[in-house]
């Protein structure tokens, strides 16, 4: 049964003391007018626990605000929620995507990930098309998505708050790929669960790779904050080559904004519990507030750690992924890239649960505990041991 503030409710009450249920939650569709934003596309979500955040349309349905009882949990850049028509995504060698890079997930894919790339074409077949160039992440983030459906259902007692969409990632002489995303969250919760699905719609054999860019900002990160994971090896720090700690900053905890802070990225072989899911959370043992973010080993096997604590762009992120942290010529050469056949898909279940008190933030630091202690330093040595992804199956498509 559905709970709303502190006790059990169902339709019929709830009925009874309503003319509409958009008083305590549900969603809402608007259009931002104004600035960069406007011509975007917004659907808002309220759950009545304190729980707000909205979903990008026009920008691959992402989420762009995340809140609770008023305070941030998502990032805002100084881009904005740049409307994808008033730039180009693909320009500044390969890296306009930081024009409109901004919001709580930001979707990366789907035929690429990480840095700009330049790699063959020829699972294409189009002789005039030798080589693909792909900027920063991919290219689905800047994808307005066909918006399918979006309310408020009862499910017997249960009252789910939804939105669901495709965005089409396509080209002629290239790849079509389809992402079939579903977003809900119950009337009453603080848990939003992502349900994504890539199909190749075309029918050449097209590369795949996907990874969540989950942004948390101020007061979430704060001097303090801290990073739990269960992590079972520290393979790689984009930062090694200077010095792990040539910035005061390790991976375990937030400081306070630096004004010539330089990004620092970690990757990890993470743990799994016995149902196959990782959570991780960043946690403000101060304000009693923290998000968890748990996901599925056998879907996303990776995992990295941003750090951009660069005043003014103050940010750190979770970010699971299909790929290893060295990219897309790297999964190449290894055999680990993922290659759709037609009609072939990939589904990928998130859950994004906010832990609100310390009780929670207790019982999330005990589950990711008991999967794997994470290490005790501050800046601990990478590995460099990359594991094997998808049974190496082969360098070609």
């Amino acid at each position: 049964m559905t709970n709303l503030y502190g006790k059990p409710v169902n339709a019929a009450m709830l009925a009874e003391r309503t003319g509409s249920l958009a008083q305590f939650g549900g969603v809402r569709l608007v259009t931002l007018e104004n600035g960069v934003e406007r011509g975007i596309r917004m659907l808002e979500f309220h759950t009545g626990s304190g729980l707000y955040f909205t979903v990008l349309v026009d920008r691959a349905m992402d989420i762009a605000e995340v809140s609770h009882n008023g305070r941030a949990i998502g990032w805002h850049s100084p881009t904005g929620f740049r409307h994808p028509g008033l730039h180009d995504h693909e320009g500044e060698q390969g890296i306009g995507w930081v024009r409109s890079f901004s919001g709580f997930l930001s979707t990366c894919g789907l035929d690429h990930i990480l840095g700009p790339e330049e790699v063959s074409a020829e699972n294409y077949n189009y002789p005039y098309r030798k080589s693909v160039q792909h900027g920063l992440h991919g290219r689905i983030g800047s994808i307005p998505a066909k918006l399918s459906g979006y309310g408020e259902r009862w499910e017997g007692n249960r009252c789910i708050l939804f939105a669901e969409g495709v965005v089409a990632q396509a080209a002629v002489f290239g790849e079509v790929l389809h992402l079939h995303r579903r977003i809900e969250v119950d009337l009453g919760g603080n848990e939003i669960r992502l349900t994504d699905r890539v199909v190749n719609a075309g029918f050449a054999k097209t590369p795949h790779m996907f990874f969540y860019h989950v942004n948390l900002g101020y007061p979430v990160i704060d001097e303090g904050s801290r990073y739990l994971a269960p992590i079972r090896d520290v393979i790689w720090a984009s930062h090694e080559g200077k010095g792990l700690q040539s910035q005061g900053v390790g991976y375990q905890r937030c400081p306070t904004p630096q004004a010539n802070f330089r990004e620092q990225v970690w990757a990890y072989e993470m743990a799994a519990n016995s149902k196959g899911s990782v959570p991780v959370a960043v946690v403000n043992d101060r304000l009693g507030l923290g998000i968890c973010v748990e996901t599925r080993k056998d879907q996303l096997p990776c995992a990295y750690q941003w750090q951009n604590f660069l005043a003014g762009h103050y940010v750190m992120a979770i970010e699971p992924s299909t790929h290893h942290i060295k990219g897309n010529s790297f999964a190449r050469e290894r055999g680990e890239m993922i290659w759709l056949d037609a009609g072939e898909e990939r589904s990928y279940d998130t859950k994004f649960t906010v832990l609100d008190g310390v009780d929670e933030i207790a019982k999330a630091e005990k589950l990711i505990s008991s999967i794997a202690k994470q290490p005790d330093n501050d800046y601990p040595k990478p590995s460099g041991k990359f594991v094997p992804l998808y049974g190496s199956r082969g360098k070609t498509p």
